[in-house]
């Protein structure tokens, strides 16, 4: 059983070792008295009386962050791949300014640990194809930031698609990051490289549909595929049916799965918007129910362990967190708050919602069963957050 707690966590205490003060004269360091005190711990065994596999079974079903407030060899433990491993927050971060040095990749990939309350970058991507090509701004866009879309699917994150300086397709293929063995991967090539897409999972697939090439194509336009990020090597994009018109590559949009459907609108916020809602069984595109569409004014996201979960919207104007009714076709209110105005994006799981907030890009989190729970995830010193995931943990995470 996975450990899927996303909560809201103390720094991780000091652990501190006894020192005799009627011999200080003659008594070893602090740190020598750590090390032999880390010594003998390694030699203890992780439950008196019980083999460590049998210990091991025992404390996965004990929270994550209980075990790391304890001891030490029970905080190694849950970074161990034998431990069930808890979700994390997957972040792609830039500089505040959104460039970076010159030279310097304009995006880099981060994880939060919400058991140690520290972020840690992931291992570099390949070098092909080139980050540095990667525009998050442009003159010609200035109420804007330039997106780079990617979504989460099992114990992947996947790069999907970007814009270059020339304001074309910045990824031929998607980048692909396994958390399990915390190793990097190129997709498959793309049938179109394409940006202001849209984007989703489902099925323990991805989807991507419509968008631009360099210049508007009908046929890209209209086109959809997924690919299985876990399939064996050498897997394509598969191509499904095809969209009802071209109106879809107007933004950046994320796809949300729900009830075997995949759901989508074509322009963020309050806009007037079409939406459109793919059936994965029938392999077919149909109308959005109209209370669907009415009350979808902003980042949108489900579950993503459980696909037969609600759809959540944040109406970015309001900071109004609303969750959608299949029965009734219609939003309820979740929760309100200041905190939420202005979310540029947002994911689900673990019983969380987390929302990247538009002016200080920083995340917050919402617990989903007591929605007036809600903190704020700050990130690193001279970083900003442009989007998040949840995935579980790197098995190779600091643990001392």
């Amino acid at each position: 059983m996975a450990n899927t707690s996303l909560s809201k966590l103390a720094k991780r205490p000091k652990i501190s070792a006894a020192v005799n003060a009627a011999s200080a004269v003659s008594a070893p360091s602090v740190e020598d008295a750590e090390e032999e005190e880390e010594e003998e711990e390694e030699e203890k065994p992780l439950l008196p009386g019980l083999p460590d596999h049998l210990a091991q079974i025992c404390l996965s079903r004990v929270p994550a962050q209980l075990l790391f407030s304890v001891c030490r060899s029970w905080r190694r433990l849950i970074y161990s791949s034998s431990f069930p491993p808890f979700l994390s927050l997957f972040a792609l971060l830039s500089d505040d300014e959104g460039g970076g040095n010159a030279g310097a990749d304009p995006v880099g990939f981060f994880a939060f640990d919400p058991i140690s309350a520290r972020w840690a970058p992931l291992p570099p991507p390949p070098p092909h194809p080139p980050l540095r090509r990667l525009l998050l701004r442009h003159p010609s866009f200035l109420a804007r930031s330039l997106p780079v879309q990617s979504v989460a699917v099992g114990s992947h994150l996947v790069v999907l698609a970007a814009t270059t300086h020339r304001l074309l397709p910045a990824l031929p293929r998607p980048l692909v990051f396994h958390t399990a063995s915390g190793r990097w991967r190129l997709g498959p090539p793309l049938p179109a490289p394409r940006r202001w897409c849209a984007a989703g999972t489902a099925g323990g697939a991805v989807y991507l549909a419509s968008g631009i090439g360099g210049d508007y194509n009908a046929d890209v336009a209209r086109s959809a595929e997924r690919w299985d990020p876990a399939a064996v090597s050498g897997s394509a994009w598969e191509r499904v049916a095809l969209l009802p018109d071209g109106r879809f590559s107007r933004e950046a949009i994320e796809a949300v799965a729900s009830r075997g459907k995949l759901c989508m609108v074509n322009v963020r916020g309050r806009a007037a918007k079409q939406g459109a809602v793919y059936d994965l069984l029938a392999d077919r595109w149909d109308e959005m129910p109209p209370g669907m569409l009415a009350g979808w004014n902003g980042p949108a996201a489900s579950p993503a362990e459980n696909e037969d979960g609600p759809i959540y919207v944040v109406d970015e104007r309001s900071g109004t967190l609303r969750a959608y009714d299949w029965g009734g076709d219609r939003w309820t209110t979740v929760a309100e708050s200041e905190r939420l105005k202005g979310a540029t994006q947002m994911v689900a799981g673990g019983g969380r919602a987390c929302l990247v907030r538009g002016g200080d890009r920083t995340v917050v989190v919402v617990d989903l069963k007591s929605p007036e729970r809600m903190w704020v995830v700050e990130a690193p010193e001279g970083k900003q957050v442009l989007s998040v995931h949840v995935l579980p943990r790197m098995c190779s995470g600091n643990s001392s």
